[in-house]
């Protein structure tokens, strides 16, 4: 993807799509979140 059309993606549906509470709210996203947790990641999600 070219740089220039990434910057044009909306942050709104960034964040409904794999935001902190869109991954709280399934439980496929709850197992996400603890994966990453485990992990160490310093952003478990995008907030």
């Amino acid at each position: 993807m070219p740089e220039k059309v990434k910057d044009h993606l909306s942050n709104k549906k960034r964040k409904r799509t794999s935001g902190f509470l869109a991954r709280k709210r399934t439980k496929s996203g709850r197992k996400i979140l603890a994966r990453r947790r485990r992990k160490g990641r310093k952003r478990i999600a995008i907030s």
